[in-house]
């Protein structure tokens, strides 16, 4: 289905629906760049929603991939997605705060959803972290920035980088091309050392 090795599969080709979110490709290429990944690594999707970024991680690493979600509909259109591309994960749904615990360690984290718990799932996320293993947190809410800030220095992480992403797309109007705004995205990735 993906053939290419670099990561941002294009939205259009993953299955969707109105009421679950996706990371949008150019958001996830820079949240896998940021990952640094190896192939044969481990890694967790937290709040994987549609599962692109789950896909994403199983088509870079070809390693154990772990997704979690509360809501139903995320966990099923993950397990399209996962199909669709011919991957495989373990995907459960459940709050992180109670699934984390019991993963593996692993080598990548990512944190896309929180559920207004930043701290506690970022905790639980780091320490399911291996030794020189890499978080990335992604929100487009300044509130879970915050806490997440806050956490990661509490956590003494090491090379946290925060990156504020904006990114537009171009759409045809009738008198030529105009860019469209999406949400900006923060980006907060460190290394557990």
């Amino acid at each position: 289905m993906w053939d290419s090795r670099t990561p941002g599969i294009p939205d259009e080709l993953f299955e969707r629906t109105e009421e679950v979110p996706i990371t949008k490709e150019d958001v996830r290429a820079l949240v896998i760049s940021k990952l640094r990944l190896r192939e044969g690594q481990s890694a967790i999707d937290v709040g994987c929603g549609s599962g692109s970024i789950t896909v994403e991680l199983c088509l870079q690493t070809r390693g154990e991939v772990h997704a979690i979600d509360f809501d139903q509909n995320a966990i099923e259109l993950t397990k399209k997605n996962l199909k669709k591309f011919g991957v495989s994960a373990h995907v459960v749904q459940g709050k992180a705060q109670d699934v984390l615990p019991e993963l593996p360690q692993v080598d990548a984290v990512v944190v896309g959803g929180t559920w207004g718990d930043a701290g506690k799932v970022i905790e639980l996320a780091v320490g399911r972290l291996k030794k020189g293993g890499r978080i990335v947190i992604d929100t487009i809410l300044i509130e879970t920035m915050y806490h997440a800030l806050a956490k990661v220095s509490e956590l003494q992480l090491a090379d946290i980088d925060v990156t504020q992403v904006t990114i537009a797309k171009a759409r045809k109007v009738t008198t030529g091309t105009m860019m469209l705004a999406r949400n900006p995205v923060l980006l907060i990735s460190a290394t557990k050392p």
